[in-house]
């Protein structure tokens, strides 16, 4: 009798230990299978660049007043500001593009030679940023706000109100080269160049397009200051990995 639980002990352990065996390969195969390979293929970044006409102006317009109290320096400024937005009015600027961007008042104080000794009057500053919608106006517009008392204009920036189109033909312009520069590389390792597997946009270009020119230069004319609106250049990276053959 002990001899025949022996028998069977011995078969159970013979049993357990085939399918011990035959499991682990299997498992082993699925890992393998599941496992990614690794894919080949070449990265390349193409730019692109297309240039337009500005069709849309902004300029920064302040007026800044002295006097010898706040209410005077205060009630001043506020009236030469008046003035230039009725000027901006008559030019046909819609008062949703008439933006303050900055309004300050301090008081200017005296120094001797021990420090502050007095307070010798107040200063207010008002800016407004004026969007230009007719390209055409810009000069118009800086010789009215000039006359009717504005003693600060800087910042004029110039833009496209749809860049879509520049849009289009800058990324156009970075897929053709970056088709070029993936050709250029395929033929240095002596491989051809298979069906594009990814395409991506280079986060961190500039959205809006970028001034190329478009300086003011300030000039007597009865017309007002000569501006010079130049071109606008939009840039776009575009990343593409082809795919080896």
């Amino acid at each position: 009798m002990s001899k025949t639980k022996t028998t069977i002990s011995v078969l159970i352990l013979v049993a357990l230990t085939a399918v011990l065996i035959a499991c682990n390969p299997a498992t082993n195969t699925a890992t393998a299978a599941q496992a990614p390979l690794a894919a080949g293929g070449i990265t390349v970044v193409g730019q692109g660049e297309a240039f337009g006409a500005p069709d849309r102006a902004e300029v920064q317009v302040g007026v800044e007043t002295f006097a010898d109290t706040v209410s005077e320096v205060t009630s001043q400024n506020e009236a030469t500001l008046q003035q230039i937005m009725t000027a901006l009015s008559a030019q046909g600027i819609a008062p949703e593009d008439i933006q303050t961007t900055n309004y300050s008042l301090w008081a200017e104080q005296i120094y001797g030679d021990n420090g502050p000794e007095g307070i010798a009057g107040y200063r207010v500053n008002n800016q407004v940023n004026v969007t230009i919608r007719d390209i055409n106006q810009v000069s118009d517009v800086l010789a009215a706000v000039t006359e009717a008392g504005a003693n600060s204009i800087y910042g004029i920036s110039f833009s496209v109100a749809d860049p879509a189109a520049l849009q289009e033909e800058a990324r156009a312009a970075a897929m053709a080269d970056a088709r070029v520069r993936a050709e250029s590389l395929a033929e240095l390792a002596g491989v051809g160049l298979g069906d594009i597997t990814i395409i991506s946009e280079v986060v961190g270009q500039p959205v809006m397009p970028m001034g190329y020119g478009g300086g003011m230069a300030m000039a007597e004319s009865p017309a007002g200051p000569g501006v010079s609106p130049g071109q606008l250049s939009y840039q776009l990276q575009i990343q593409v990995t082809f795919g080896i053959q």
